[in-house]
């Protein structure tokens, strides 16, 4: 798997919530009006898009991403995307690495909330992203402002050409209605909707990934900062799915072996008010969940006993001294 370069120029949205397009989670590419030159499934493979100079395949150069054929007739081409969980989208990424000749000159994606089964001709689609001009190997980032959840999305290309990559940010919908008051649930989990608020550095990894469901597949699925030079530590704030109390954490340092962070420790506090970025200040004074725990390499660490009982809480403020990576973090608790 490739390292995810990070974009210094990406918006927040990018760093803080999960791609609801990643296979992985479990979205699909469903059905596209053509995929001649290249297969619509290979627009949500979660690593970069590649460029490989004298590849071709029968229908002509092999193109890392979904490319139609150079259309002859009126209209457009389109591609219908299950997402990987109901969610609210926050902004998009319409990428178009490497297609430079083939690019299309515009697109614009719509929604549907669709509870059971496939998009038909009775669906009611939304307009996310009006008709926005493209460049070719370019990103383009799309902010999105609606607050309705969306299952899947339609990607309009006018009239013809090639996306390298969809990247839908989001926040994912769950029901927590009849959600049991004594089951312990994973409150740092991007799929039950906790979110990142920031961090402040992350050089090597997203501080998001912290969230993502399995165990790292290599150094690179994890949050890893620059060596630090100067005193102090490295933090990432998360919002948690759910108001909750806290009974049992995890640390994985899956892979990191010699730059796993030395320590780390939990802050958590219950917020009513503020925004999110008002959070950083406050979150260097919140109670201590977790005191400092010594790590070890490539290792899964838990801590139920030594947890402080803070109560209901709603972020989580995790430290690592001085700097370094890990994998993962789990913070299983019970709905407040």
């Amino acid at each position: 798997m490739a390292l995810p370069t990070l974009d210094p120029n990406a918006p927040d949205f990018t760093r803080r919530f999960v791609n609801l397009a990643d296979p992985r989670l479990g979205a699909q590419a469903l059905e596209a009006s053509d995929d001649f030159f290249a297969p619509k499934e290979r627009m949500l493979n979660p690593e970069p898009a590649v460029f490989i100079p004298g590849k071709y395949d029968e229908h002509g150069k092999w193109m890392d991403g979904w490319e139609t054929r150079r259309k002859r007739t009126t209209g457009y081409d389109w591609c219908i995307v299950k997402l990987a969980r109901p969610g609210v989208i926050k902004g998009l990424d319409l990428d178009t690495s490497h297609f430079t000749g083939n690019y299309p000159p515009a697109a614009s994606v719509e929604g549907a909330y669709v509870a059971d089964g496939v998009p038909g001709a009775s669906t009611q689609w939304t307009e996310i992203v009006p008709s926005t001009s493209l460049n070719g190997n370019s990103h383009h980032y799309v902010e999105v402002s609606s607050d309705k959840p969306y299952t899947h999305l339609r990607v309009n290309i006018y009239p013809d050409g090639g996306i390298a990559r969809l990247r839908v940010y989001g926040q994912p919908q769950v029901d927590w209605a009849g959600a049991s008051r004594a089951e312990l649930f994973d409150l740092a989990a991007m799929e039950n909707g906790a979110y990142l608020v920031g961090a402040n550095n992350q050089h090597f990894g997203m501080a998001s990934t912290l969230l993502m469901p399995g165990r790292g597949v290599n150094m690179g699925d994890g949050w890893e900062t620059r060596r630090r030079r100067e005193p102090g530590n490295d933090w990432a704030i998360i919002a948690l799915a759910q108001p909750g109390i806290i009974k049992k954490i995890e640390v994985d340092t899956a892979h990191f072996k010699g730059n796993y962070p030395d320590r780390c420790s939990f802050q958590a506090a219950r917020v009513t008010g503020g925004t999110d970025s008002s959070l950083v200040t406050q979150a260097m004074f919140w109670p201590v969940l977790l005191g400092e725990q010594k790590l070890e390499m490539d290792k899964q660490h838990y801590y139920e006993s030594e947890l402080a009982a803070l109560g209901p809480v709603t972020h989580v403020r995790f430290n690592i001294f001085p700097d370094g990576g890990v994998s993962r973090v789990r913070l299983w608790g019970t709905l407040a």
